[in-house]
């Protein structure tokens, strides 16, 4: 990966509040925003007569700029005040800037963006990917915003920061999703790439009507590691899901299926190239792999899974990649979280999965060894999950079963409407995100599960490490979708009334239904827990 720093703006007064009224509402994901600066670029210094369109800007070294695609938004380290709008080009573009401001005072600050590239593997394209990072921003406000570069058109798109204390909201989780797209075939001929449903793009949709004001996307987001053109498939990818992700930020976990050949040591570079996050971490190989992130008084932590799981998933086996660095990472992050009076909420975003009664992938014992003592010590309230192609929750668990092989979850209550978290975590898995390959229709019927519970010291025919699994009673299962293979969850934020109250998350898992992909709703539950500001 490379990285080059944009031509720095300073800040200066764009476009009127009445001007930045007309480009807000219900067609801005569609028309893009205009702003200061665009007619100076769109105007030749000598051309045709009056009426007639140039094919190109004739300013010196904006002839045939490359557009702005795929714009993206993710949070900062402080999502009340830090946003980062990111682009895509397929060639390098000069002074690639966001103007930005409030609904009130119009476009009035730019930050410079800085470019990073990456040389996809098996095509050798060069791949460029533009953050600009907005800074200083007012918690629980309504932006506005533009991107482009030298001789393109802006896009733009809008943005509410996070609150700062505790304010309701609403955020939505999924994995699994794939991008909808055809592709040329190794022959030349035009074909679907094999993962490609039309529920990759109703789920989209289906976001977008809840509006969430951040959403959680929980790994393998486009498998491009399994398609004959990488690029286009992150892409097409990006260029599905913007029409979201411009006004909202998508929050990624890196899955075994971001995990490319020949793209950098541990194969992640295309992701690390394409998401700007809040990483903590100095080492490059491993910058956005793991972070953490406040909204509200919630604590969101997003893991790297492939470090710590068994299974051989990715096109490279890279368990144990990062030395224990993101366990140390996890449990500073978990004892800070649950050492704080300002936050009441703890959730885990990752992929793969500890808890599983399907015939799929299955458990995971590297997962359950690793993660289950810190966060049953740390109290953790929800884990969001990916990996299995269905939906399922736990009911809340604490510890293991005694003597159990597989370390399986200890269940503290039955309850499955009203759920207190601060006796047990719930798990739930959301791969249900546009996939093809479901695995709704694998559920086991007579109660057990199985784990996963060794890996072969080397890969077999297929080039996988062979697993090892061994099935257990699943006992702490709550809840399943036998019917319908994609969706995706909302969890709305009551934050309660005053110090000690009980605060809860009304979670909604939504079906997003063939064959239009309207909504329907499946299952509606609570999770509640005392909030940390009470008397001690």
């Amino acid at each position: 990966m490379a990285e080059q720093t944009g031509t720095p703006e300073g800040s200066q007064t764009g476009l009127s509040r009445r001007g930045a009224l007309g480009l807000i509402g219900a067609g801005a994901a569609a028309a893009p925003l205009l702003g200061a600066g665009q007619a100076d670029a769109a105007t030749p210094a000598a051309g045709p007569a009056a009426g007639a369109a140039p094919a190109f800007s004739a300013r010196p070294g904006a002839v045939g700029a490359p557009p702005v695609q795929g714009l993206h938004l993710t949070f900062g380290a402080d999502p009340s005040g830090e946003v980062t709008v990111s682009w895509l080009t397929d060639a390098p573009v000069s002074a690639p800037r966001v103007r930005y401001g409030t609904l009130e005072h119009g476009f009035g600050s730019t930050a410079s963006a800085v470019s990073r590239t990456y040389v996809d593997g098996t095509s050798g394209r060069t791949v460029y990917v533009h953050h600009a990072a907005l800074r200083r921003l007012a918690p629980d406000t309504a932006y506005v915003y533009t991107a482009w570069h030298e001789g393109a058109t802006p896009d733009g798109g809008s943005f509410r920061t996070a609150p700062r204390g505790r304010a309701p909201f609403t955020f939505t989780s999924f994995g699994d999703q794939s991008a909808p797209q055809v592709t040329w075939n190794a022959d030349g001929t035009p074909g679907m790439d094999a993962n490609s449903t039309p529920a990759t793009k109703d789920i989209v949709s289906g976001v977008e009507q809840v509006a969430p004001l951040f959403h959680l996307l929980n790994g393998d987001l486009c498998y491009a590691n399994l398609d004959v053109d990488r690029v286009r498939t992150w892409n097409n990818f990006f260029t599905n899901n913007t029409r979201s992700a411009r006004f909202r930020p998508w929050m990624p976990a890196a899955g075994n299926h971001e995990i490319e050949k020949s793209n950098g040591a541990i194969g992640l570079d295309a992701y690390q190239t394409y998401f700007d996050l809040p990483s903590t971490e100095t080492d490059p190989e491993l910058r956005g792999l793991w972070y953490a992130f406040t909204a509200g008084s919630v604590r969101v932590i997003v893991l790297q899974n492939d470090d710590n799981c068994l299974q051989d998933g990715g096109d490279l086996y890279i368990s144990g990649y990062s030395g224990g660095r993101q366990l140390a990472f996890l449990e500073r992050e978990l004892k800070a979280a649950r050492s704080s009076r300002a936050i009441d909420w703890v959730v885990v975003a990752m992929h793969q999965v500890m808890i599983s009664s399907s015939d799929a992938n299955g458990a995971d014992l590297g997962l359950r060894l690793k993660y289950g003592p810190l966060f049953d010590k740390y109290g953790v309230d929800l884990v969001v999950c990916g990996h299995e192609h269905n939906y399922e929750r736990s009911l809340a668990v604490r510890g293991t079963i005694a003597g159990s092989e597989t370390l399986t979850p200890n269940p503290v209550s039955t309850a499955t409407d009203s759920i207190d978290t601060s006796l047990g975590t719930v798990h739930m898995i959301l791969g249900g995100g546009g996939v093809s390959g479901t695995t709704n229709q694998d559920f086991f019927k007579d109660g057990s599960a199985k784990v996963l519970t060794a890996v072969s010291s080397t890969a077999g025919a297929n080039g996988k490490r062979t697993p090892t699994y061994v099935k257990e009673q699943a006992v702490w299962t709550g809840v399943r979708d036998l019917e319908h293979p994609y969706g995706f969850a909302a969890f709305t934020v009551d934050p309660g009334r005053f110090p000690g109250d009980t605060t809860r998350m009304h979670v909604t898992y939504y079906n997003v239904n063939k064959p239009h992909g309207e909504l329907s709703v499946f299952e509606q539950f609570t999770l509640r827990r005392k909030r940390t500001d009470g008397p001690r």
